[in-house]
């Protein structure tokens, strides 16, 4: 990946893995902005943005991806997004609409080929694998260690925290399934796979822009 040209990173992480903080720390070392599925929904569910709409709003207004970020992102706060409790009673097959996907994959996409960036979760991998200096990275952590982070940001139980790690689990296995037709845990999928077992978020974000200076 050249840092001097426009450049995407994806993380493709593990609930409890720290993958979402290590992609902010790897954005700000690297001076660019940061997406998870936070903002990205911001567009799609909050604002009811489907992509007959988001095509009408590029066709009458060229600037309307940067009209969002100055508008509606200094005052969404992703920070809430990176934990949260699943609700049992949903069946993770039903979660996401396909309308709901098109629509993400095409904001996905003006992030990513529109400015230098870090991307969190939202099939990033798949959905900007065509895109000529994008780095792939999947961040996974061992199930106890995945379990106390959990505990420890929610206020969990180790059942509940266990309970919940394996529902998104599954949710996010079968969402890639259906719309990239491959697995998550695919390693071929990525550039560079990352176990935090025995490493900080900062160790993980060392590990990663020394692989970026190595592959220039």
């Amino acid at each position: 990946m050249k840092k001097t040209e426009q450049f995407v990173i994806t993380i493709n992480r593990e609930l409890g893995s720290g993958g979402r903080t290590i992609g902010e720390k790897l954005a700000k070392h690297l001076g660019v902005n940061f997406y998870d599925k936070a903002v990205i929904k911001a567009l799609t569910a909050e604002f009811h943005l489907t992509t007959e709409e988001i095509e009408t709003l590029k066709g009458n207004k060229g600037n309307w991806w940067s009209d969002f970020q100055r508008r509606v992102i200094p005052f969404y706060d992703t920070a809430k997004a990176e934990f949260y409790k699943v609700n049992t009673q949903d069946d993770p097959e039903l979660i996401t609409t396909d309308d709901i996907f098109k629509a993400e994959k095409e904001i996905v996409q003006e992030i990513g080929y529109g400015e230098s960036c870090v991307i969190a979760g939202r099939s990033g991998f798949y959905v900007l694998k065509g895109h000529p200096n994008h780095i792939s990275i999947l961040i996974q952590a061992p199930m106890n260690k995945r379990i106390e982070r959990v505990m420890a940001k929610q206020g969990l139980s180790r059942k509940e925290a266990e309970r919940d790690i394996k529902k998104v689990d599954k949710w996010r296995e079968n969402y890639i399934k259906k719309y990239a037709n491959t697995s998550r845990y695919d390693t071929r999928n990525y550039d560079l796979v990352i176990n935090m077992a025995d490493l900080t978020e900062d160790d993980a974000v060392d590990l990663i822009l020394d692989y970026i200076d190595k592959s220039n």
